[in-house]
């Protein structure tokens, strides 16, 4: 027979045990929720995002990550700095332009991993009209919605190849390409992954259009990059470094798996053309995500003097309220050691 207080100590002793076990065990399962927007619609660049969320990297990170489609950087820079979103994929220079356009708004997000290390901006023509280099656009009609990052971001490759006054129209996204093949236009800004396969759908063959990137024609903006929002990362820190953790290793599966990538943007939307998102997200990898200079900067990070060239150059063609200060738009702190972001080392398919 066990004496009455050695019955009373082991009894407090398992149900103190009991307890722990219980606190501990929804401490050690609980997850971050944490809403993610993205810049565009479910298309073949959002498996970088929809890749780590379906294959269980953002859980494992003891994260519970929403990734929503968009419509737009500018829309996804504020609704991060609304506090609608946590955090979201935008490009560089609609961050650069909120920051310096509201000053004194609170939460302004700040980017934290580069994902497009060039711009994917390029002007876009059909061989037939004779435009064959930069120079060949001086006076010439060009098109693009208004709010296009090639259009707002002419200023800089019209000054860098010398291109006289041009005429710009104005319409709606789904217009672009349609008034470049019936002649209404001349050439057009946009994405280059995304008004080439436009122009293919629209029955034009691809050695019919010539592409000018601004990326190899004296233009070295930074494309889209991770953002979030200021109060998020100041009482989230470690969330943002786990999340970025995740993300780094979903870039390598779908470097090393694009068709399986697609499948999980697939199953997000299920009416997009498999081979035609294949395509453009090869595309989108191969101009933006694995570039040379990617690699010599190192995947996510960012170059502190090409930085404030860009905010400089954004600052004039923009026609901010304020200059861009650099250092405010962007915190490397956050990033996975150089080791862990090396994705030129994943095994391509």
């Amino acid at each position: 027979m066990i004496p009455t207080f050695s019955r009373r100590f082991l009894l407090s002793r398992l149900a103190g045990a009991a307890l722990a076990a219980a606190v501990a065990v929804p401490a050690m399962a609980q997850e971050r929720d944490l809403r993610f927007q993205l810049d565009w619609r479910f298309e073949g660049p959002a498996a970088l995002f929809l890749t780590p969320a379906a294959k269980g990297y953002f859980k494992a990170e003891k994260l519970n990550v929403s990734v929503d489609a968009g419509n737009g950087s500018g829309g996804a820079v504020t609704r991060v700095a609304s506090g609608s979103y946590d955090m979201g994929f935008a490009d560089l220079a609609a961050l650069m332009e909120f920051h310096a356009n509201n000053p004194t708004a609170p939460n302004k997000p700040v980017a934290v991993m580069m994902v497009y290390n060039n711009t994917p901006a390029a002007v876009l023509a059909l061989r037939k009209s004779g435009i064959k280099a930069p120079a060949d656009l001086s006076n010439k009609k060009l098109g693009a919605p208004v709010f296009d990052a090639g259009r707002r971001g002419w200023p800089i490759f019209a000054k860098a190849n010398q291109v006289q006054s041009v005429a710009w129209t104005s319409m709606d996204p789904p217009l672009r390409e349609t008034m470049l093949v019936r002649g209404d236009i001349d050439a057009i800004t946009g994405f280059s992954f995304t008004s080439l396969l436009n122009l293919e759908a629209r029955g034009v063959k691809t050695e019919d259009v010539v592409i000018l990137p601004y990326a190899t024609h004296g233009v070295k903006l930074y494309g889209n990059a991770i953002i979030a929002g200021e109060e998020f990362l100041k009482k989230n820190p470690e969330a943002v470094k786990a999340f970025l953790r995740a993300f780094t290793r979903g870039v390598k599966d779908v470097i090393a798996d694009p068709q399986a990538a697609i499948g999980f943007v697939k199953q997000r939307d299920g009416i997009i053309n498999e081979a035609l998102e294949l395509r453009r997200l090869k595309l989108a990898m191969d101009h933006t995500v694995l570039t040379p200079d990617a690699k010599a900067e190192g995947f996510g990070d960012i170059n502190p003097a090409r930085l404030t060239l860009m905010a400089s150059q954004v600052s004039d063609a923009y026609a901010t309220k304020e200059r861009v200060n650099a250092t405010a738009v962007w915190n490397g702190g956050f990033l996975p050691p150089a080791v862990e972001r090396n994705i030129f080392a994943a095994v391509k398919k």
